[in-house]
């Protein structure tokens, strides 16, 4: 199985039709040839031209704290060559919250050469095709977009296009000068100098250095310009470690009294002497360095750190753990055994249940300082992981049921990895109890988990930890005191008899699975699911029989990872259908779907709104929905007291509802929020009564 998530993650989305534009939510891009009629053997220039809507960006190389730059892949005719990096246009700068970020807020142009192999006859077809993916962002969130254009010319005299040639000539002006002066730098008690000759300094009103290297500087710190003589002088903050021995090169971006648009320069710097500060300009760039927030993140660590393991503790008790917890039992069941192998049972299980929700947590915290607006189990917003987990339930209710046992040797039956009396099915098992609870967030883990996103990096990675220790606590608790294992039953033949009837929740999981894919996917999607359900059930049969026979197993074990990997591959992963059903939730409190302008014209009118986050994949939000929201009487309270439901269905990625989320320091789902008629916002608890919502003030 673990080859075949492997294979899962290198499933990318496929970006869609060739062509010369496409137009998408935030972003208009095309690809203009300067000629369309290249000539052989000549290179010609191609301009990539990216048009963000309003209040939405794109990124510069180096992005800066956040951001993604754009990345190109070429598809030529044998024998062409295309420049390995893209020209970029002078950026300007953006500061969010704290982060510099290098965009371009209008319509900005990528140039790129590309050569035909010499020796082609003129009429010779030469199509070009490029995929490109890219990031665009609002301030308040982001958004990958991606797309594949192409462009059908033909060999010939690589005369210019007419219609082209003003696209071309904007494109470059736009490009910073590439220099060679005398620029130097030092590097000094964390502290960068740089000095720049400029003929008229004095024309300078604004200039700001975009270094071409990571880690180097605090984009976000003061960029001081002073004018020394005929130089321009930039100071800033270094990093502690920066090291610019392999070269330091960027470009200066200059804002001039004489001329209201900016000009860049390109340049490679030498360490050398550098003059003292001199004269001010009228205004320096930048803002205030972000240190003494990071000091607070980490002062402010243990409480939520505290909160993070309370959260995993409870987990242990939620219904989206519940299937797992067979699989916890029988590896509990141990009876009287030795002290340090019960000790070293337990680690193995805890260390599995860190690595597993660390591991998530990181890849969160990656994504998010990438610019994806992600929380806590978005991997499941992809039918294709949903696919997985259905086959992986699937697989593991038929071991409980007994079916198979999972090899781990080369001969013999071996034992099913999760029910082994070792260290190794301990820390299996732990794994598999973390990965399974992510659809899950219960009491205490919103804020954590929210305040997680907005630590260091570091300390984010250990409230993710401390999630993982609460969740592994119980079982840490009962390896350690031997008064709790004692009070364990003893093993016998009703293990063998609880293995089988703990195989039965497991099988209405994988029920539950195919609902979600369904909701995800649509019919043919859930359709495939089962099919790969059934056929695997058939391989594993198959590995059963072998098993019980002491026959080689590796034939049946492959095919049943091929039709893992086959049945996930053919899930589509587009949008979810159009014709799926209102939640039962919907239909009982009439809930409309949110939308941040429905959510701000019911507040402007002083309507007392409830809003709900919720999403098909996460069981805490199934149950509230089954239960305190499904109520009748919650429903006449919400009637007579004229408040309007809003739902915001997470099921599948939604922008708005990630921004939402992340305004509100919220990790994942379920989030339920009420807006009274004072304009005041409550936020009610993750598991809900009657009472909670019947008591909600007008």
């Amino acid at each position: 199985m673990i080859r075949a998530l492997l294979a899962l993650l290198l499933l990318i989305a496929q970006p869609a039709f060739a062509q010369s534009s496409a137009d998408l939510d935030h972003t208009a891009i095309r690809i203009t040839p300067e000629t369309t009629a290249p000539a052989p053997g000549q290179p010609f220039t191609l301009a990539i031209t990216l048009s963000p809507k309003d209040g939405w960006h794109n990124y510069w190389s180096n992005p800066g704290d956040a951001g993604a730059p754009t990345r190109l892949e070429w598809s030529l005719p044998d024998g062409s060559e295309a420049s390995a990096e893209p020209l970029y246009p002078v950026p300007e700068t953006l500061l969010v919250s704290g982060l510099m970020n290098h965009v371009y807020s209008h319509p900005n142009s990528l140039l790129v050469t590309v050569t035909p192999p010499a020796g082609l006859a003129p009429g010779t077809p030469f199509p070009l095709s490029l995929k490109i993916d890219w990031l665009v962002c609002s301030d308040t969130q982001c958004v990958p977009e991606f797309a594949t254009l192409g462009l059908d010319l033909a060999i010939g005299d690589g005369a210019p296009d007419p219609a082209a040639t003003p696209i071309m000539d904007a494109a470059r002006a736009a490009l910073p000068k590439a220099v060679e002066w005398n620029v130097r730098y030092t590097i000094e008690n964390e502290r960068l100098v740089l000095a720049v000759p400029f003929a008229t300094p004095s024309d300078v009103k604004a200039a700001h250095f975009f270094v071409d290297q990571d880690g180097i500087i605090d984009y976000a710190a003061p960029q001081t310009v002073t004018i020394a003589g005929d130089e321009l002088r930039i100071e800033t903050t270094a990093w502690p470690d920066a090291d610019a021995s392999a070269g330091l090169s960027g470009l200066l971006r200059i804002d001039r009294a004489s001329d209201p648009e900016p000009i860049g320069f390109s340049f490679s710097a030498t360490k050398g002497a550098v003059p003292a500060a001199g004269a001010p300009l009228a205004a320096a760039t930048g803002t205030d360095s972000g240190s003494g927030s990071e000091s607070a993140g980490w002062g402010g660590l243990l409480p939520i750190l505290g909160l993070s393991i309370l959260g995993g503790l409870i987990l242990n008790v939620m219904p989206c753990v519940f299937p797992i917890l067979s699989l916890k039992a029988l590896s509990l069941a141990k009876g009287n055994v030795e002290a340090p192998k019960a000790r070293a049972d337990a680690l193995a299980y805890t260390a599995g249940v860190i690595l597993i929700t660390t591991a998530l947590g990181g890849l969160v915290l990656a994504l998010r300082a990438a610019g994806s607006e992600v929380g806590w189990a978005f991997q499941l917003q992809d039918p294709r992981v949903i696919a997985f987990l259905l086959l992986l339930v699937t697989a593991i209710a038929l071991n409980l049921a007994g079916l198979f046992e999972i090899n781990l040797t080369t001969g013999g039956l071996g034992q099913s990895v999760t029910a082994r009396n070792d260290a190794l099915g301990s820390f299996a098992t732990g794994a598999l109890a973390a990965f399974i609870a992510t659809p899950c967030t219960g009491p205490f883990m919103a804020g954590a988990l929210g305040a997680a996103l907005v630590l260091p990096p570091l300390a984010g990675l250990l409230v993710f930890a401390g999630l993982g220790f609460g969740l592994a606590l119980p079982f840490l608790l009962i390896g350690f005191v031997p008064a709790l294992r004692r009070r364990l039953p003893k093993p016998g033949a009703w293990m063998s008899r609880l293995r089988a009837i703990l195989s039965v929740p497991m099988f209405l999981t994988a029920l539950a699975l195919a609902w979600v894919l369904g909701r995800q996917a649509g019919v043919d999607g859930m359709t495939i699911g089962l099919l790969g359900a059934v056929v695997l059930g058939l391989f594993l049969w198959w590995l059963g029989s072998r098993q019980h026979s002491a026959s080689a197993t590796w034939l049946p074990t492959t095919a049943a990872i091929a039709a893992t990997i086959a049945a996930v591959a053919f899930i589509p992963a587009g949008a979810p259908s159009a014709t799926a059903a209102a939640t039962e939730v919907a239909s009982t409190l009439d809930a409309q779907p949110y939308t941040p302008e429905r959510l701000a014209e019911l507040r402007s009118a002083g309507q007392p709104v409830f809003l709900y986050m919720t999403a098909d994949w996460c069981i805490t939000c199934k149950v509230n929905e089954k239960g305190a929201l499904s109520s009748s009487v919650v429903a006449e309270s919400f009637k007579s007291k004229g408040i309007t439901v809003l739902e915001g269905d997470w099921t599948r990625p939604n922008p708005a509802i990630s921004a939402w989320l992340a305004e509100h320091g919220r990790a994942g789902i379920p989030v339920y929020a009420y807006y009274a008629p004072d304009g005041s916002e409550t936020e009610l608890p993750q598991i809900l009564t009657e009472s909670d919502l019947t008591n909600l003030a007008v």
